[in-house]
Order: structure tokens, then C-alpha cells, then sequence
């Protein structure tokens, strides 16, 4: 097993443990970014089986197609987004996936994670500068959004979006280029890349519009995953739900039961709970695509040479300055 793992730079543990699937899509597609075939579509064709996943096999067709196909088949089946997560060069089937698997070489990025008492600790910081309402609006908000899914090529990705305010020209090294960019509500940050940018500011503004955008990603409602859940606990679970749909409105999953009006019970506890914790983490840094709007109105990603890390100012300020939507992505 050892002789295997160091052969193919998969873990041990997980070579044993090993099921079909979409689980760890990211991880996977990191254990087979080296893999070379001698047909080029191949790259793509021979992953069927270890996402367990059943496509029309084209010889013929380009890599990035094939690698398109399979990528977006991940996404549309898991609604898991580290698929999206790569460094390199944009395909041509859609510039959100890349154009060769060794675009996933580079482990996905981690970045700081919160310990429960940090969580607790800045939760109780929050509690009387935060507007409870707004948060409370904003945790239904992105409760209530679709996952990420793909349409005749074009990603439909929720996301909380912030408007690019200036880019400004660094640097430029051979065939790249870093621009300072500002954004409302973020930390100015430095993005290298081979595609050109067009500079502009508050005082001499642009009609290429760009965007900043924090891909959603629903773990951070922190809800159960009901597949690692006994068979029993989930019935309870289905049952509190139930209960829960029939005295409360569908569209307000966090109005729960509890307390007479003007009167704080359990349950609006807990939900102000959920919605700070919300707050707390949409604080910390994140992984931020960045996206140049086409004259039809649609979005393409611009292909960084880094990943991109932007933080928040202000958290306070977040649930009041959260746009958040669907964007089409070709």
C-alpha cells in the first residue's frame, strides 16, 4: 500500500477507503492532475468511473471539451463548488472550469478556520453593534438560494457579489500583469493575470464592468448533512421539520416557534444564534472570483495566476451591503 500511495500520491487511508462517487471531488481531481494519456480526451474519459459517472465518450472532440463535460457534470450532480477551484488558464467550454487538469496540482487553498470558542468570542462581540434583523434577513436569503448548476455550457452560480470600484496597473512580468483592485465593502487586494484589464476609477470610470464574487457555499449555514445521520435521527429530524413547516411560512425557515410576540423563546434564540455565526464567518477571509461582464450581459472569469483572497472591512456592515444573486457565467 505504501509502494502504491508513493506511485500514485493518493493517501494510503484513502485508497483503502475508496468508493465511486462525487464525495471529496476536489481531492480527487488533485490525485489524478498528473495523469497522462496518450489520447488527449482520454484525461477526461478515464475519470468516469472514479466519479461514477456515465457520459457519452467522443473521440475526437477536444481535451477541454471532454474535461468540460465531466467538470460540469460534477457540479450539476454534487452542487459541490471546489470543482471550481483551480489555478491556470480558462477552457474554452466555460472560463469558470480550466483547461487542463493540472490546473488542480495545487491543493485547494486553506485558508484560517475559526475554533468554536473564537466563534463564541466574536458571536458576543457582535451582539450589540449587529442589527438582528438584517442578519436574520440575510441568513434566509442565502437559505433559500439554488446550488450552482450548468446549462448548455453556461454556469448559473449563486454567489454574493461586490462592485469593482478601480483597477489600477502594478506590475508586469513577461506575459502577466498584477492590478491593485478596489471594491465596496472589501479590502483592496492585488490580482495577477494574463488577461488584460482595462484601468479605471471612481474619477475616470469605465463601461467594462467587473465584479468581485464570494461563491455561495452552503456549509456555512452550518445545517446537518442528513446522509451521515442514523436512519432514526433523521426521521426526528423530518418530523421537527415537518412540525416546524406547518406553524411557520415556508419563505422564513429561521421564524420557529418559541415565545408569545415581543417575547424571546428558545427558539428565536437559536435563530439569532444561527444568523450571527452566519455574520461571523462571512467576516473571514475567502477564496473571491473575479468576473468582467460581456456586452450581452453575461460574465466571464478572469484566470489568476494566484488564488484570490479578499476579506470584508467591516462586519457590522455586512448584512446591509450583501448583493446577493445568480450571475450567468459562459
Amino acid at each position: 500500500m505504501k509502494e502504491l500511495g508513493d506511485a500514485t500520491g493518493i493517501d494510503t487511508h484513502a485508497l483503502i477507503a475508496f468508493r465511486p462517487g462525487m464525495g471529496g471531488a476536489r481531492e480527487k481531481l488533485q490525485w489524478v492532475s498528473k495523469r497522462v494519456t496518450t489520447v488527449p480526451e482520454d484525461v477526461a474519459y478515464s475519470l468516469f468511473g472514479i466519479f461514477g459517472v456515465h457520459l457519452p465518450v467522443i473521440y475526437g472532440e477536444k481535451k477541454q471539451n471532454a474535461l468540460g463535460r465531466l467538470l460540469q457534470e460534477i457540479v450539476a450532480q454534487s452542487g459541490d463548488i471546489t470543482a471550481l477551484d483551480w489555478v491556470g488558464k480558462s477552457s474554452g467550454f466555460n472560463s469558470c472550469l480550466p483547461a487542463e487538469i493540472t490546473s488542480y496540482q495545487t491543493p485547494s487553498s486553506t485558508l484560517p478556520s475559526l475554533s468554536e470558542d473564537e466563534i463564541q468570542t466574536l458571536v458576543s462581540s457582535l451582539r450589540n453593534s449587529l442589527a438582528v434583523q438584517s442578519a436574520l434577513k440575510l441568513y434566509t436569503l442565502l437559505h433559500n438560494m439554488s446550488a450552482a448548476r450548468f446549462a448548455h455550457r453556461r454556469l448559473y452560480l449563486p454567489c454574493i457579489t461586490f462592485p469593482v470600484t478601480g483597477v489600477r496597473r502594478r506590475d508586469r512580468q513577461e506575459t502577466y500583469v498584477t492590478y491593485e483592485v478596489k471594491t465596496n465593502g472589501l479590502h483592496d487586494l492585488l490580482i495577477t493575470t494574463e488577461d488584460s484589464l482595462m484601468p479605471f476609477s471612481r474619477a475616470t470610470p469605465t463601461r467594462q464592468k467587473y465584479l468581485l464574487v464570494r461563491p455561495w457555499d452552503r456549509y456555512l449555514l452550518e445545517l446537518p448533512d442528513f446522509t451521515e445521520l442514523p436512519e432514526s435521527e433523521q426521521l426526528l429530524d423530518f418530523a421537527d421539520d415537518a412540525q416546524s413547516n406547518y406553524e411557520t411560512s415556508p419563505q422564513s425557515p429561521l421564524n420557529l416557534p418559541g415565545g408569545s410576540p415581543g417575547e424571546e423563546g428558545p427558539a428565536d434564540s437559536a435563530s439569532h444564534s444561527r444568523a450571527s455565526r452566519l455574520i461571523v464567518r462571512l467576516g473571514q477571509p475567502f477564496r473571491a472570483f473575479f468576473l468582467a461582464q460581456q456586452r450581452s450581459g453575461e460574465y466571464t472569469r478572469v484566470a489568476a495566476e494566484h488564488n484570490i483572497i479578499a476579506q470584508v472591512k467591516d462586519v457590522t456592515f455586512i448584512p446591509n451591503m450583501m448583493d446577493i444573486r445568480t450571475l450567468e457565467i459562459l
